[in-house]
Order: structure tokens, then sequence, then C-alpha cells
């Protein structure tokens, strides 16, 4: 196992017991999963973990498509939003014919990709690694060997937490920044998966709203930090962002993770989650945003990474418009 992009059981222990330290600790605290979520998780989860024994995994994908078509038949009000969203994406009207395929495919994406973040558990390590592959590794390599961390730049499209748990599988040490107000069956997945994995300890999880020193502390112990700065709003006036130009609009995205990784001399790499056919998932490396050690000017530097990684994201969106999360 490659040692540069690899870390051993002792580093994901450290990691755990960063989590449940002071610092990283919630502010206000973590609404917790009532009663009644929980109980309805676990039906959900014996139920599709039964499906996946009586199917094997490509006849889970098959349900899975098949029960977001049914979902894409019957659910108009989300199918709406979606045809708005793909009108605002394509640089030209979308046919009849695309908006169906495209709508189609998003339902049948979105159905698998839950499915499959539900019953990670269930699925064998060694098979498990085989489903998740990164192109463009080497980029990523190189970064991670300057041990100083490295922030890869998301956007709001793909199964972010997929891939975050398949690369913690790996033996990445990665961390992510979410939202606190995130749906409880994220949390209750990824409780399931850390008592799975212990070896490996958690994932370490900051929240928007956290101070920036844990995003500091990630750097300097040599994470591999994802976010996604092309939010839809800014929540707090005191949010770093910058101003850019995607699908014909001005929007400000966030760059506060983007300059703390600078400061911290981190490489500054974007990438894209794309799903495959069968439960695969591949972390594309798209290029270097920043190389802290060629950094005069910081904030023209971030002005160039933040146009061009909106540059990316149209370009990501228009050749693929079913990666939609949110519409």
């Amino acid at each position: 196992m490659d040692a540069i992009s690899r870390v051993r059981t002792q580093g994901m222990t450290r990691t755990s017991a960063a989590m449940d330290s002071p610092a990283e600790a919630p502010q206000g605290g973590e609404s917790r999963i009532s009663l009644w979520k929980r109980a309805s998780f676990e039906c959900t989860h014996a139920a599709v973990s039964i499906l996946l024994y009586g199917l094997s995994l490509k006849g889970l994908y098959r349900f899975g498509q098949l029960f977001g078509t049914v979902e894409w038949l019957i659910n108009y009000k989300r199918r709406r939003r979606f045809h708005a969203a793909l009108t605002r994406v394509c640089s030209d009207k979308p046919t009849g014919a695309q908006r169906r395929r495209e709508t189609r495919e998003f339902f049948r994406r979105n159905r698998c990709d839950r499915l499959f973040y539900l019953i990670l558990d269930q699925i064998p390590r060694a098979k498990a690694e085989t489903l998740f592959s990164i192109s463009n590794e080497a980029l990523l390599d190189q970064a991670v060997q300057r041990g100083r961390g490295v922030y890869v730049a998301l956007s709001h499209h793909g199964p972010h937490h997929v891939a975050a748990m398949l690369m913690s599988l790996r033996g990445h040490k990665v961390a992510g920044v979410r939202d606190r107000r995130e749906g409880g069956i994220r949390r209750y997945v990824q409780a399931r998966f850390d008592r799975l994995y212990p070896e490996f300890g958690r994932m370490r999880v900051l929240f928007s709203d956290s101070y920036p020193r844990d995003i500091y502390r990630c750097f300097r112990e040599g994470f591999v930090l994802g976010s996604a700065m092309d939010v839809s709003r800014l929540r707090r006036s005191n949010q770093k962002a910058e101003e850019v130009t995607i699908f014909g609009e001005k929007r400000h995205f966030l760059s506060g993770p983007l300059r703390v990784a600078v400061r911290c001399g981190a490489p500054v790499l974007q990438a894209f989650i794309t799903p495959g056919d069968a439960f695969t998932y591949r972390l594309e490396i798209v290029e270097s945003l920043i190389d802290p050690d060629t950094v005069d000017d910081e904030d023209a530097a971030v002005a160039r990474a933040m146009q061009t990684y909106a540059a990316n994201v149209e370009r990501n969106l228009r050749a693929a418009p079913a990666l939609m999360t949110r519409l």
C-alpha cells in the first residue's frame, strides 16, 4: 500500500480521539436522532440488506434503477424542479427528449446512491474497495506527500458522503465540512460504519458554522479536507466569499477554507465525484487550483482559483446535468 496516500491505524485512532475533543464538539450541540427516526432507519436498513442478499449487488443496482424510474413517473413536483434547474444549466434550451432522459437519469442515480450509502456497511471491505477509483491520483499523492494537508474543492453535485466513506475505507485521512442541520440518515449510517471499521476511527467531520481553527488543525495533521464552495447563499455576513460568473450569473462562492489552505501551505485541488454503473464511484481530480509555494498575492491567487473553479463546475454540469443534487 502506497505510504504517501495511506495512513496507519495509529493515525486514524488519533483522528477518533480528536473528534471527541472539545474543540471539535458542535457549537450548541447537534440534534439527536429521535427514537422514531432511528427505528425507521433500522427497518429500512434491514429491508435493503435483505434485498442485497437476495438480489446480489448488481441485482440491487437494477432494483434501484427501477425504483428511481417509478419515482420519476410519479413525483411530478420534483420532476418540475429538475426541469427548471436543467434549463438554467444548459446553454441551449433542452429538447423534450433530452429533458426526459436527464430527468430520468437524475432520479435513477439519486435512488441508487442512497441505496448504496445505506448498505455500505453490509458490503465486504475488499469488495467495497474495488468499487472506488481516483482519476489523476498521482496529483493527489504528490500533494499529500508535502505533508501539509490537501484541500479538495468540491461542488454540491455528486454523492460526497459515499466517496468520503470509501476513501476512509482505503486508508486516506479524510475530513469534510457539512451543515449542522444535515439529515439524520447520514449520521445514522456514519455511526454504523464507525462500528464496523473501528480500526480506522471516524472520518473527521467539521461544521460550516464552526471556528476555522478546526480547519487549520486538519491541514497541520495532513488530512485531505473537502468541502463545496458553490453555496446558494451566504449564511453569515462575515463568511469569506468571492464573486464569480457561472451560467451567465454573478454569484458569491465561499473562499474561507481555500484561504486557510493557502496560509497553511496546503495544495488546493478541484475534484468531482462521478457515479458509474453497478455502484461504482470515481473521484475525478480535475486540476491543481493553487500551489501555495508559488503564491505571492493571496487575494489575486484566490480570485483566479475561484473563477477557474466556477468554470469547471459549469463545464462539468453541462456535460452531466443528472449529477445535480441542489435544485
